[in-house]
């Protein structure tokens, strides 16, 4: 018989099955990934699924992409992505990194303090300006050295910025009166289009500017670890089309998830502090544009969970409070 990854999953939380010792396992999932957290490591299996703009139904796949999470994400957090290991089938038994049929594979990583997160750092008010000056010093200095070319420019393309514009008001269609009104939707739509027909000579200054670059593709609070060296994890691994894109995006990913949780003083000082070590101060006209396109991907993201198998009422519950806040959030931005 054939294994399917959901069938390991039983076999990797037994703590005996992992090459350093722990006393416990500790499952979180995702509508992506399944991570096993031990006492000092997460190992992290991706799902066997489709959702169309990722594809890890097959084995060969899963592996590529696993690699292709280590080398991107040690870019912005170098001493956390140690590698991937096989998950092997022998005789029945399931093993990490042993002999037998590959029949999987994972990322292993050290484990990051649960403390030192910035989403949970900021609702104790333990972020200060100084602190998203860094954060904003380390991203500016990364997108200085981060790869540029013609095949990367074509994403900061107005055509580009029109289709992923496009799909995320598509795929959000089914969810109108369920996280998004109506009247919601259609005005932060006529907003997007409005503003993307105005201003096409300034997303080709952009470009001429050299400011679309190969970036993290996911800068929200959750993947900021604020420890002795400031660490940036879980980039966008399985769609470059996510992760080439203007800085600008970038910058306003987190500056919009700051709004979010209620610190619009640290947004500004992460985005002030961003163009003086950027020297990028034409980031601000398109910034409030990309904080509504960021905020309408969250909402869109947390609306896909109501659907997603494996997830309990209580965390749909959840993630439809959550997923109505992001959109009423770029609704102010629209409106701005």
């Amino acid at each position: 018989m054939v294994l399917k990854t959901p069938d390991i999953v039983p076999a990797l939380l037994n703590p005996v099955i992992y090459p350093s010792k722990s006393t416990e396992v500790k499952l979180i999932q995702t509508q992506m990934s399944w991570l096993f957290l031990t006492n000092r490591y997460v190992y992290k299996v991706k799902k066997p699924i489709n959702l169309g703009y990722l594809d890890y139904t097959t084995l060969e796949s899963r592996h590529y992409f696993c690699r292709q999470e280590i080398k991107l994400n040690r870019r912005l957090c170098p001493n956390v992505y140690l590698g991937v290991l096989p998950i092997t089938s022998s005789s029945g038994t399931i093993s990490i990194g042993g002999h037998g049929r590959v029949i999987d594979y994972m990322v292993k990583m050290r484990r990051l303090p649960e403390d030192r997160m910035m989403n949970v750092m900021l609702l104790k008010g333990q972020v200060r300006p100084k602190t998203m000056a860094e954060v904003a010093n380390v991203l500016a200095d990364f997108h200085h050295r981060t790869v540029t070319n013609s095949a990367i420019n074509i994403f900061g393309t107005v055509e580009t910025i029109t289709k992923n514009a496009q799909e995320n008001f598509e795929q959000t269609k089914p969810y109108i009166g369920v996280t998004i009104p109506k009247n919601r939707y259609q005005l932060i739509k006529n907003f997007t289009e409005n503003f993307i027909q105005q201003k096409q000579i300034v997303f080709e200054q952009r470009i001429s500017s050299g400011r679309i670059k190969d970036c993290h593709g996911d800068l929200h609070a959750a993947h900021i670890c604020l420890t002795t060296d400031i660490c940036i994890y879980d980039c966008i691994e399985f769609n470059k089309r996510f992760r080439y894109g203007d800085v600008a995006a970038e910058v306003a990913f987190l500056a919009m998830d700051l709004d979010h949780f209620g610190f619009p003083n640290l947004s500004r000082s992460f985005v002030e502090a961003y163009i003086e070590s950027s020297e990028d101060p034409e980031i601000l006209t398109v910034l409030d544009f990309y904080k509504c396109y960021r905020a309408y991907v969250r909402g869109k993201v947390e609306s896909f969970k109501l659907n997603s198998i494996g997830f309990t009422e209580n965390d749909k519950n959840k993630a439809r409070v959550v997923s109505e806040n992001y959109f009423a959030l770029a609704e102010k931005y629209a409106r701005q």
